[in-house]
């Protein structure tokens, strides 16, 4: 298939700039029959069956952009793309001129070095450790089309509320819809969660820009599944239940792991896993997932999974009912659609 394939019109008003006040009213459009429905997020537990296991990604954003000034005296501006460990980060710096190996950037009292570069990322040395910093001087990293400063607010609001592992610079979107009653009450219905952990990089924002699909590279990222989460969706397929996948994170992570006879294993390891209609999919029945930009490799997942014309004419209804799209937008409901759909 080709990238404009997956190109849509979306009228900038439908971007959402700030979340909703209450988690849980976000839209959420079911197109798990011929007739999409229109619901809200808060009719979930309604929409589940006892059994049924919800799979969510425990990441944690972190304070991933820095501000700071380059030995030489221009200015840089620092996203973190990915810890290496307690000392060392990939990152994106946005500078005049390219930065050259052992110089510094002053970021708050703190000299980061240049350790060198790798691809379009610099590797940059924290010598008073990257967590310590970025907690000190850093600030949530907000997608690029929220074209508005970072408020108090999306420290906690550009967070799930069950995200325990820091390392991500972008939320797993899907996952801002639930609020911690929701979760009691999916819980109450005899719905299970478990959970995964893939640390979302800046990457999930980069366009495709091969028009053929299979000259697209896809960004890694790193990924965690623990035995316990392994053995949940094991036990959920014994008992002919649905494994539920909140967002794309978690469909890349548990299709990344699990092999062609549909067994996944735990551990953890880096996926470059691009999904694209014509996938089979092994490991997950159902996903709940924003709405993604055009020709984004998110939507191609999507459509991989959902179906490319049921999914593209989903998008449509939503642009013509005025959904909200993107990170703290609306969201959708869909089960996997074998073949064109």
């Amino acid at each position: 298939m080709l990238r404009s394939e997956f190109d849509y019109h979306l009228p900038v008003s439908l971007i959402a700039q700030f979340p909703l006040p209450e988690r849980t009213a976000s839209r959420l459009l079911d197109i798990r029959t011929d007739k999409p429905v229109h619901r809200v997020f808060a009719d979930l537990p309604a929409l589940l069956e006892e059994g049924d296991l919800l799979v969510v990604n425990d990441t944690q954003v972190i304070k991933a952009r820095l501000l700071g000034k380059k030995d030489s005296g221009g200015t840089a501006e620092i996203l973190v793309e990915r810890l290496i460990n307690a000392h060392e980060a990939l990152c994106q710096v946005r500078v005049s001129k390219p930065l050259k190996k052992n110089r510094a950037i002053h970021v708050g009292g703190h000299d980061l070095e240049v350790l060198g570069r790798e691809g379009e990322f610099y590797r940059l040395g924290f010598p008073a450790g990257v967590q310590a910093i970025l907690a000190e001087q850093g600030e949530v990293p907000l997608p690029p089309y929220v074209r508005r400063p970072v408020q108090t607010e999306d420290g906690e609001r550009y967070q799930t509320v069950y995200g325990t592992a820091p390392g991500a610079v972008a939320a797993p979107t899907a996952g801002l819809h639930f609020s911690d009653d929701l979760i009691a009450k999916l819980a109450v219905s005899g719905v299970e969660m478990t959970a995964v952990t893939l640390h979302v990089g800046a990457g999930t924002f980069q366009p495709v820009r091969a028009e053929r699909l299979e000259e697209h590279h896809m960004h890694s990222e790193h990924y965690i599944i623990s035995q316990e989460t392994v053995d949940a969706i094991v036990s959920c397929r014994g008992r002919n239940r649905q494994v539920v996948a909140v967002g794309t994170t978690v469909v890349r992570t548990l299709e990344s792991a699990t092999d062609e006879h549909g067994l996944l294993r735990a551990g953890e390891g880096e996926t470059e896993l691009f999904i694209v209609p014509g996938y089979r999919f092994k490991a997950v029945d159902a996903l709940l997932t924003n709405f993604h930009l055009p020709a984004s490799t998110l939507l191609m997942l999507v459509c991989a999974f959902g179906g490319f014309e049921r999914v593209m004419s989903a998008y449509r209804d939503a642009i013509r009912d005025n959904y909200r799209f993107f990170s703290y937008g609306d969201a959708m409901f869909l089960e996997y659609r074998v073949g064109p759909g």
